[in-house]
């Protein structure tokens, strides 16, 4: 079992843990979770010979709230912050990042491309999004999920028990109804709430304005079901279409 770390930054703590030995992977979840996120993926990268730190993002899981902001070239600076923390000189690492942390990701290559070796975008909101409206009448799935996000409180469109939370989840891992309980207690604190308004309320212009500027390798990982875009598949594709990646 491995120890949860603290690395200290301006505003506050990052929790954090690493596994295995080899090139560095650092792993950035969504909002609304924590790095409990990866725990099925993180046996698989030691396995495959890499050294993993799976992060809490600033407000999330055990790192501390009160930050004075959450946006992607917020949650950007501590992704670098970590990965410079557990490099050497001339060492790099892989980033990946899940939904809004797929966007830090992309502003965390593009400020620095030397630390940075390759990004992994998993369903990501990189790119300013609009509503599709020929999608709404084409995907049902789509359609539901823009009924959600209307809800009162992006909590309600987000917590796990929701409907939304189905259309993105059709099959649970065995261990879903305790991870769950887990995400609901965390959320049932007012500050970790708070946080999550905060990034739902956040635009991910900073992160698409970037694009351009990332040279590195990037693999972005789409489900063809996926809600929240009418079409997965264009969306990973025009995030892709944009860096001007470099060898590789």
């Amino acid at each position: 079992m491995t120890q949860t770390q603290h690395l200290a930054l301006d505003g506050g703590s990052i929790a954090y843990d690493v596994a295995g030995d080899g090139p560095l992977v650092v792993l950035a979840h969504g909002m609304g979770d924590s790095r409990r996120s990866y725990r099925h993926l993180v046996p698989g990268l030691v396995a495959a010979g890499y050294r993993v730190a799976n992060a809490d993002l600033r407000g999330c899981g055990e790192s501390s709230t009160g930050w004075d902001g959450y946006s992607r070239t917020d949650l950007a600076g501590d992704l670098v912050a970590l990965a410079r923390h557990l490099t050497g000189p001339g060492e790099r690492a892989v980033v990946v990042g899940q939904s809004i942390s797929g966007g830090a990701a992309t502003i965390a290559a593009a400020t620095a491309p030397d630390l940075v070796a390759g990004l992994v975008e998993l369903a990501p909101f990189t790119r300013k999004q609009s509503t599709d409206l020929g999608g709404l009448l084409r995907s049902k799935r789509y359609r539901a999920r823009a009924a959600c996000w209307r809800a009162p409180c992006c909590w309600a469109a987000c917590r796990p028990g929701c409907g939304t939370s189905s259309l993105a989840y059709p099959t649970k891992p065995a261990d879903w109804a305790a991870e769950r309980a887990h995400i609901e207690a965390l959320m049932a604190e007012p500050e970790r709430m708070k946080v999550l308004q905060a990034m739902a309320k956040s635009s991910p212009a900073d992160a698409g304005a970037r694009l351009p500027d990332v040279r590195c390798p990037v693999l972005v990982i789409e489900g063809s079901l996926d809600p929240d875009w009418a079409d997965p598949r264009a969306e990973g594709e025009r995030v892709v279409a944009e860096p001007a990646r470099g060898p590789g």
